[in-house]
């Protein structure tokens, strides 16, 4: 079996941060599910923050974590849902918010701290943040894809992202 290919980008700036998002968010599609990891403080939030806006939402992007799921509804056909799963103790209360679901039914999952569930979810990408040295605003961010879904785009993700590429 091949190695899992990975990507790993530099972030110099919040707005860059936003950028790599927006990148990302340009190549989704119904279905998608995206796995935010990271220390609290990485940028998990920012992440998503620039992701939405990069789909069409206009309304603040908070992180989700006292209300479990935020749904954004993009159109009649699509809706963006933000979790934070980060409160919850038992996979079953992960089960219990059938996000595999939301994602299936039209619409896009962000999981914060998705991580810690990882085998609970089927295809997903992996967005790893982490900050560099004590800069609120620097991240590195490594992309990891899982299963098909994300794998037969990896051409275009590597191509999408490309003026991050760590040197």
């Amino acid at each position: 079996m091949p190695p899992t290919p990975r990507l790993t980008l530099r972030a110099k700036s919040l707005e860059a941060t936003h950028a790599i998002a927006a990148a990302l968010a340009a190549l989704c599609r119904s279905g998608d599910m995206i796995l935010l990891a990271g220390e609290m403080g990485a940028g998990k939030t920012a992440f998503a923050q620039g992701f939405g806006r990069a789909l069409g939402v206009t309304e603040p992007i908070t992180s989700p974590t006292f209300t479990l799921v935020h749904s954004y509804p993009l159109s009649r056909r699509l809706t963006l849902h933000h979790a934070d799963i980060y409160r919850l103790e038992r996979t079953s209360d992960i089960d219990d918010l059938a996000l595999p679901e939301l994602a299936a039914f039209n619409g896009i999952v962000l999981v914060e701290w998705g991580d810690v569930a990882e085998s609970t979810f089927g295809d997903h990408l992996v967005v790893l943040l982490e900050t560099v040295d004590g800069d609120t605003d620097a991240r590195i961010i490594e992309l990891t894809p899982v299963g098909r879904a994300w794998s037969w785009r990896w051409n275009a993700v590597q191509t999408a992202v490309a003026d991050w590429l760590k040197e």
